[in-house]
């Protein structure tokens, strides 16, 4: 029993990362602030607890309710479109203003805010829905008992690993991002990244075929 539980644990482990380790919003702005050392203990907790709230609802059963919720699914796919392309809008600003540029004590922005931005990343974007609690928790039924429970388990390690080893090793990349043209090359990417999902999403909900 007790290998087949490390063997759930760690098939958990894996496919969590497989979702997680991927060019997105969330990762895109815990990241910067990484670079910029601006509360990246607090950020990356919440979104690593952020994904383990979800991870066990997946688990417990409730993906299904989610993903029928058509509405829901819409207003929140279209709420996160407008919030994509505003963060989007405003990588672009920073990317022409130099000042801002500065890898620690940069923009200096405070923790509520920066709070704020990241509840946002991580709670209106549809896809952290599909992928934590409708995919994942759909895997997760493949294994029993305690076996599941490690499946979880493996799931919500692997966020937290991810998150804070982004977070946290985003600051060997200072001695690149001493220089300004790389924070705008940087901000530039997160804007492109930005826009691409707002579109995404806007395209997905629009699409023809889909039932209102």
């Amino acid at each position: 029993m007790s290998l087949q539980i490390a063997s759930a644990s760690l098939s958990g482990f894996l496919f969590g990362l497989s979702l997680i380790v991927a060019i997105g919003a969330q990762n895109a702005f815990i990241l910067r602030q990484g670079l910029l050392r601006e509360h990246v203990f607090v950020l990356c907790m919440i979104c690593a607890l952020s994904d383990a709230a979800l991870i066990a609802v997946g688990v417990g059963g409730f993906g299904s309710l989610v993903a029928a919720s058509e509405t829901a699914t819409r207003l929140v796919a279209w709420a996160g479109a407008a919030f994509l392309f505003a963060y989007g809008a405003i990588a672009l600003r920073r990317a022409w203003r130099p000042a801002a540029m500065q890898a620690e004590g940069g923009a200096g922005t405070s923790l509520a805010k920066a709070v704020a931005t990241c509840l946002s990343f991580t709670f209106l974007n549809p896809h952290v829905y599909l992928d934590t609690v409708v995919l994942l928790g759909g895997v997760s039924a493949g294994h029993e008992g305690l076996a599941r429970l490690g499946f979880a388990a493996g799931a919500v390690v692997a966020s937290f690993a991810w998150f804070f080893a982004l977070g946290y090793g985003a600051r060997l990349l200072q001695p690149v991002f001493a220089r300004p043209a790389a924070w705008r090359v940087l901000d530039i990417a997160i804007a492109a990244v930005m826009f691409a999902l707002a579109l995404s999403l806007v395209v997905e909900h629009t699409a023809p075929g889909r039932s209102p």
